[in-house]
Order: C-alpha cells, then sequence, then structure tokens
C-alpha cells in the first residue's frame, strides 16, 4: 500500500480546484470512497467523489452549472476536460434510517460529521476520508481501520456485518464483487454475515444484480468471484439453473471430462481468454442445457444429445430474468446454441462459410475463445488442437476480404424478373435463396450464364 503523501500529483487540477472552492468559502470538504482506495493501492482513478458538510442548495450556490435530482445529497457539477465532458458528484454527509426493502433507506438526514457519513459505508476500505487543505496538508479520517484491511487484503464491513447487509442486500454482491476486482479475501465475521443474509438478495432489482454480477465476471479473479458466490448461497438467488450441474458427471471412457458439468462450466469460464464480460457469461453458462437431457446410452455411459439447443432456450431466458440487453442476449444464445461446431479437417469451405453467417463475423473471434474454455475447462493439456488450429486458419481465410453472401451474386432480383418476365413478389427471393446455397457449395458457378439458366429451371 502506498503512502497518500506521496500521491498528491496524481491529483488533477480541475480536482483540487473544487476542492479548494469548497475551502475557500468555509465549508469541510473531503475525498472519499473508492477514489482513496485506489489511490492507496496506487490503482487507477475513475471517478474522484468528494463528501462535504455543505448542503446540496449551498453546492449549487458554488457550482450554477451543478445539478440535484435525488433524496441523497448527491450533486453533480459537470466539467469539460480537453475534448471529454465528465461529471464529479460531491454528496452532503448524510444519515439514514430505516431500510424495509433491503436496498432503499425511508429517511435520509444531513450529518453533521464526517465520522456520522462514513458509519453508513459498506466496506472499511470505502469508509477512509482524506481532506487537503489550501496548503496542501493532509488530515485522514479512518475510523474503521480501513488502512489496515487495505495492507491486510481484507473486505470487511463498517460496524455490524449484518446491520450493513440488511440496510441495503446488493452489499452482499459487492463484497464479492471487491474481492474479485481487488484479489482480497473477504474477513470471517462479515463472510459469515454474506451467507446468512443471502436470501434478502431477492429483494434487489434484476438490473442491480445484473450490474454487480458482470463486473464479477469481468474481474481479475472469475473464478474465485463464482466460487464465493456458490459458497454463499448468493447463486441460489439469480443463477440457480448453474447449480443444476452439481454431481451431473460426464465421465465416459475415450472422453477428457472428468469433472460434473457445474465444475466443467466454472472451469471453462477460468480459462476463456477473453476480457469481455458477455463471452464469460456465455462460457460460463455454454453447458447449462445438460442436466435437462443427460441420459444413458446402450452401454450406460451419459449422453447429452442436444443440449446446446437446450442450454440456447435457457439462457434466453435467463438473459431475460436478469435484464440483459436485447444485444447481449442475442450474442450469448447464439454463442451457446453453436458451441458444437465441428472442426474435422475434411468440412468443405461452404460449411466453414455457413458456420461464419450462422454466428456473425463479429462473434467469430468470441466463439473461439469460448471453445478454448471449453477445452481447457474440460481437462486438456493444450488450448487449441491442431484440428481447431486449421479450422481457425480455414475461418480466416473466408473472412478475407469478406463472407460470401447472397448480395455477392452476379445477378439480383431486378435480373430475374427481367428474365422470368415475372413480378415482385416471394417466388423471387425463393429463387435467389437456391442459387445462393448452389453457389455457395461451389463458388465457380456464380457466373451469370449459370444463374439464368438455373433461374429458368427453377421457374418452370
Amino acid at each position: 500500500m502506498q503512502k497518500i503523501e506521496a500521491l498528491l500529483t496524481k491529483i488533477p487540477d480541475y480536482i483540487y480546484k473544487i476542492n479548494d472552492t469548497f475551502l475557500s468559502n468555509k465549508f469541510e470538504i473531503y475525498f472519499v470512497g473508492g477514489c482513496i482506495r485506489n489511490l492507496l493501492l496506487g490503482k487507477e482513478i475513475k471517478d474522484w467523489d468528494f463528501t462535504t458538510n455543505a448542503t446540496p442548495e449551498q453546492i449549487l450556490q458554488l457550482f450554477p452549472d451543478g445539478f440535484y435530482d435525488n433524496i441523497f445529497g448527491t450533486v453533480g457539477i459537470p466539467l469539460t476536460i480537453g475534448e471529454d465532458k465528465i461529471v464529479v458528484e460531491v454528496t452532503t454527509y448524510r444519515t439514514e434510517e430505516g431500510y424495509s426493502d433491503s436496498r432503499h433507506p425511508e429517511k435520509v438526514s444531513w450529518g453533521k460529521t464526517i465520522q456520522e457519513d462514513l458509519s453508513r459505508r459498506d466496506f472499511t476500505i470505502n469508509a477512509i476520508a482524506v481532506s487537503i487543505n489550501l496548503e496542501k496538508k493532509i488530515t485522514i479520517v479512518d475510523p474503521f481501520d480501513g488502512q489496515i484491511d487495505l495492507q491486510k487484503r481484507h473486505i470487511k464491513a463498517v460496524g455490524n456485518a449484518d446491520e450493513r447487509f440488511k440496510e441495503d442486500a446488493l452489499r452482499l454482491l459487492r463484497a464479492i464483487r471487491f474481492a474479485t476486482q481487488l484479489g482480497f479475501t473477504i474477513e470471517d465475521e462479515t463472510l459469515r454475515a454474506v451467507t446468512e443474509d443471502s436470501h434478502l438478495l431477492k429483494n434487489i432489482a434484476q438490473e442491480r444484480i445484473h450490474d454487480e454480477f458482470l463486473k464479477i465476471i469481468g474481474s481479475e479473479f472469475p473464478y474465485d468471484g463464482i466460487v464465493l458466490l456458490r459458497n454463499t448461497h448468493l447463486l441460489d438467488v439469480f443463477l440457480p439453473e448453474l447449480l443444476e450441474g452439481i454431481d451431473v458427471s460426464q465421465s465416459r471412457p475415450g472422453r477428457h471430462h472428468t469433472t460434473d458439468v457445474y465444475t466443467h462450466n466454472v472451469l471453462s469460464l477460468k480459462f476463456c481468454p477473453s476480457v469481455d464480460p458477455i463471452v464469460r457469461f456465455a462460457t460460463l453458462i455454454h453447458d447449462i442445457g445438460k442436466p435437462k437431457v443427460a441420459k444413458k446410452d446402450a452401454d450406460g455411459y451419459v449422453i447429452f444429445h442436444n443440449h446446446e439447443i437446450v442450454g440456447a432456450k435457457m439462457a434466453a431466458l435467463i438473459c431475460e430474468r436478469m435484464k440483459f440487453s436485447r444485444k447481449n442476449k442475442e450474442k450469448i444464445v447464439t454463442l451457446i446454441r453453436w458451441h458444437m461446431f465441428t472442426v474435422d479437417e475434411h468440412i468443405t469451405d461452404s460449411a466453414v462459410r455457413r458456420f461464419i453467417r450462422r454466428i456473425g463475423v463479429e462473434n467469430v473471434q468470441d466463439m473461439m475463445d469460448l471453445r478454448i474454455g471449453d477445452r481447457l475447462g474440460g481437462g486438456t493439456q493444450t488450448a487449441e488442437s491442431w484440428r481447431l488450429k486449421l479450422f481457425k486458419s480455414r475461418v480466416e481465410e473466408q473472412l478475407a476480404p469478406a463472407p460470401f453472401s447472397i448480395n455477392d451474386l452476379v445477378i439480383d432480383g431486378n435480373d430475374l424478373m427481367k428474365e422470368l418476365n415475372i413480378k415482385p413478389g416471394r417466388k423471387i427471393g425463393e429463387i435467389l435463396k437456391v442459387l445462393f446455397e448452389e453457389v455457395d457449395e461451389d463458388l465457380s458457378k456464380n457466373t451469370k450464364e449459370f444463374l439464368i439458366k438455373r433461374a429458368h429451371e427453377l421457374s418452370s
């Protein structure tokens, strides 16, 4: 952990200007929360947050361009830095009471001291405040020993952990998120409270769960995050389908799988090379359909026929429930539906082109990343087999300059209407579809002579 005195130069001038404006007008002002945590850890700071004894109305008098439209005393101060537009948030000291919905306080009051404000925060590492006076003298306020927990690499609740989680059940996920993002462990009493209070997460909106969960699997330690979510029973609340794979064996002679379906899914996430949380999520649930279709063959060994089809349908429902965007839902479903693509060295070029069209050019690399996670998560020692490497090279050949599409036929609907003397309608599209399929099998047939002749045959 770095000493904050040595890091003053990392604070931008425009942030100092906001700080000094409050001080010049006789108000208290403290840097607080994630910016101080990251400053002490030497990590990148994306947002600079302040807390102050000035009321929202007083803040707006200092910064007339600011805006304030919430009950929590947070004023946004818009700034233009070069070509970037940012918002710096300043929040009035506050105390909160009553959390009947395990999320929102029923009463918010302005606090009088920084200690009051810090006592309502979630974790000790986020309850450190720093003031920098006009002479650049630093004062650190750390009533809950957050600096010690930073050194210990601990996530520890402020005060009574049960009370903190009952106030805001989203903190249950935030504890996991901070642990996975920072590579910290959760302090024993806090971890106990997370587990005992896990059921409270059902009171939280799916949009909020979605956001925290993507941060967990998008972190540096996504595998550890899933392990923590399972051990604390949080997965039971928002992703129970993943747990259905526990104890569902995949073992059979001649196959590399030695773990159950759940473990395979989680290990696949661990080894997926993509840093995109959407691709990582698709990898995590890529075999989620297996428990639904598991059967025994004639020899008594487990088989999972059509698990990718069932899994894709399950994924669509999960994405809808967890409020994924339409675009991300379609991507996840596509990756799961077609992840069983063959890499046999004997497949034709047209089959490779069909693969590309089926999953979309934009998803090709993501599908390869899922496949690598799938292989390594299944126990193989190499990320890519020679067949997968060959298949990837053939895909790259078909992608240059662009995959063959129906628009690349040397004739179009207007040519067909003229040659066949027919009006616009469904028949035109049907003929073009057949012509495309035939040419896709043999690109040398993409000549006007062949296509016109074939069109006459199809229309007769």
